[in-house]
């Protein structure tokens, strides 16, 4: 029982919004490509699928994202007491446990196109590098956007076989959302992440941070106005399209105090919410 309780606080399955961040996306993707006058079934299929994979991907990823970290996370007060960085849990142990997680989930993957199959394993170099942006650059928000918001395209390429610009229009908004909410993220962490030397968005805009946050929610925002008019959405996708901007420029931006880790871990997990709405937008658009 110890042991299973270390390997769900390893893989932070107690803490939903992790895949439920990467999950939104995907969701988004598939509910742009379907057409719903035709039977259900497979879109909700797809859907369950879309959710295993995210709950697998995030878990492999949290591991790995542990395994490299194992030395700062030592010096942070947030991750000091991860198993793998307090020792109760082996780095060997951590890459099997990873292994049997991507193995997992490439039984899940295999039940769509080929196309698909192909695109998802492109994506294996940016989700298990991306924890090591941060020693390197202050943009490793930028490149967890466009690791987390993959699975968009996914999502639409496994009911239309390929991708045009619509999916990619979304993609790119959907990578300055996670900007957004990965950089309210980190400003937890700024102080120990000056000290050992890591950087991020969070510490790069510190100065004058909501001029960046309104600027990347914006321009997400501006990318599903974008999306309903080539999609010739119907007037309930803009009607609804108000909560999400209230949403996101009141119940977040307006309330967030960057100096208050506990404002900025509410304000992030508030994103999660913003997923389901932008998912219930879309469905409306095309009903």
């Amino acid at each position: 029982m110890n042991q299973i309780n270390l390997f769900l606080e390893l893989t932070r399955f107690k803490r939903p919004i992790g895949y439920m961040l990467l999950f939104w996306p995907c969701a988004w993707g598939l509910t742009l490509a379907y057409d719903f006058s035709n039977n259900l079934d497979l879109y909700f299929f797809y859907l369950f699928l879309f959710f295993l994979g995210s709950v697998l991907m995030r878990s492999a990823g949290c591991i790995i994202n542990d395994i490299v970290d194992k030395e700062y996370d030592k010096k942070v007060s947030r991750t000091k007491n991860r198993p793998i960085a307090s020792g109760k849990i082996s780095v060997f142990s951590g890459l099997i446990y990873s292994s049997i997680l991507c193995l997992l989930a490439l039984l899940v993957l295999i039940n769509f196109n080929y196309f698909t199959i192909i695109l998802a394993f492109g994506s294996m170099p940016l989700a298990f590098t991306y924890p090591l942006m941060k020693r390197f650059t202050y943009w490793p928000q930028l490149f967890l956007g466009i690791t987390f918001n993959y699975g968009l395209i996914l999502g639409w390429t496994s009911i239309e076989n390929q991708i045009n610009l619509l999916p990619v229009i979304l993609y790119f908004g959907a990578i300055f959302w996670t900007l957004g909410y990965d950089t309210i993220y980190g400003f937890q962490d700024i102080k120990d992440d000056e000290i050992i030397g890591l950087k991020s968005t969070s510490i790069k805009f510190k100065s004058n941070p909501l001029i960046f946050l309104i600027t990347c929610y914006s321009i997400f925002y501006l990318s599903l106005l974008v999306i309903g008019y080539l999609m010739n959405l119907n007037k309930f996708y803009y009607i609804f399209s108000l909560i999400v901007f209230l949403q996101i420029f009141f119940l977040q931006i307006k309330k967030l105090d960057i100096n208050k880790p506990e404002s900025c871990l509410k304000t992030f997990k508030l994103n999660n919410m913003l997923g389901l709405l932008v998912l219930i937008n879309l469905m409306m658009g095309k009903l």
